[in-house]
């Protein structure tokens, strides 16, 4: 049995190498909470709360998480026994929503369980591949020319998927002149959830140019209008604000929703959750990716074993930590080669938090 006698957790803040605008708000650095577990014998599981600073992504905020955290789950978790991550799982589900403050103790249960069992967490979770196809996501810039650039310099990395975020009034041109530059270029476009429902000329322009998806054109409980959407177009569409929990992708399976899922570990609660929808979406011939949350090498550690389960078909959001930051909270960075980023074969999540720079970047810790 496994105890968890001690949590801690930081608050982490590292500034992007470059500003990412999205449809709803522009970022120039990240605060995320790293989580360590420790058990009864000293071994220790780290995890990350990868949520927004601001309530627009979701309802979630780092100052909401960090409460949460603090107050609910630390004490949940505390002195409880458990044999399995799903175990200590359920006693999480016993906080409503809040999943991306789930999320960073079942992915820190999960790394802690496969070090004690001494295998890879991407085998723990059910991971067959060696390595994965790594995606980038690009966000709204300046001009077209610029984001061009951005492409450019993406392609030429060896990226294997090119997403575009695009929002009302920044959509139709820049993708039209992406496709034009980069004719054979994987591209797929992102709306946060920014257009109102029944919107669909903008989507009709945008399934004429040849895109591998269209993720969440409409709001998160928008199901019926992504699936009156989907009716209409040949490019899939791809859910990811839409589904927090499991039972949001069997409304969204019924009702036809959607073709294509992005499954975030921190978006769903965790990895125990994130699994269970690998293993539906698969059941129902749905591809799937990983999405992110320009997470630092601890989450991004576990997206990479997430990604290696045998539903992940499609490149997945595992773009090296270089993509984001100067410096990641990991020893050792993530590294995308050639499109690809190597699955570690070592117990647990295969990046360790480098103390040193970890010390130098906390800007709270309890």
């Amino acid at each position: 049995m496994i105890r968890i006698s001690h949590v801690e957790l930081r608050r982490v803040r590292l500034p992007l190498v470059r500003q990412f605008r999205t449809s709803s708000h522009a970022k120039r650095e990240l605060e995320h909470i790293l989580v360590a577990v420790t058990d009864q014998d000293g071994v220790t599981g780290w995890g990350e709360i990868a949520s927004p600073s601001g309530p627009f992504y979701s309802a979630e905020t780092v100052e909401s998480c960090w409460a949460v955290a603090r107050d609910h789950l630390t004490p949940l978790v505390t002195g409880v026994e458990w044999e399995h991550p799903a175990e200590l799982a359920a006693v999480l589900a016993r906080v409503r929503g809040n999943q991306f403050a789930r999320a960073g103790f079942d992915m820190a249960a999960w790394a802690l369980w496969s070090l004690r069992a001494g295998v890879p967490l991407a085998r723990a979770l059910g991971g067959t591949r060696e390595r994965v196809a790594a995606g980038v996501s690009l966000g709204i810039e300046p001009t077209i020319d610029e984001l061009l650039e951005q492409v450019a310099v993406r392609v030429v990395e060896g990226y294997q998927r090119v997403k575009l975020k695009i929002a009302p009034g920044w959509d139709v041109a820049p993708v039209r002149a992406v496709r034009a530059a980069f004719p054979v270029v994987p591209v797929h476009v992102d709306a946060n959830g920014a257009y109102p429902a029944g919107e669909h000329g903008v989507f009709r322009e945008l399934d004429a140019l040849g895109l591998v998806m269209i993720e969440q054109p409409f709001a998160p409980r928008a199901f019926v209008a992504h699936a009156e959407l989907q009716a209409t177009l040949t490019t899939p569409i791809c859910l990811d604000e839409s589904v927090e929990e499991v039972d949001d992708l069997v409304t969204a399976l019924r009702l036809g929703a959607g073709r294509i899922l992005n499954i975030k570990v921190s978006r769903m609660g965790g990895l125990t959750p994130a699994v269970r929808a690998h293993d539906l979406a698969v059941a129902e011939g749905m591809p799937v990716w990983c999405g992110g949350m320009h997470e630092f090498g601890i989450g991004r550690a576990a997206n990479v074993a997430l990604s290696a389960l045998p539903g992940f078909t499609l490149p997945s959001d595992v773009s090296g930590s270089d993509k984001y930051y100067a410096r990641d909270v990991t020893t050792a960075p993530v590294v995308c080669e050639a499109g690809f980023v190597t699955v570690p074969e070592v117990p647990g999540l295969g990046w360790s938090p480098d103390p040193s720079f970890l010390a130098e970047r906390t800007v709270a810790l309890i």
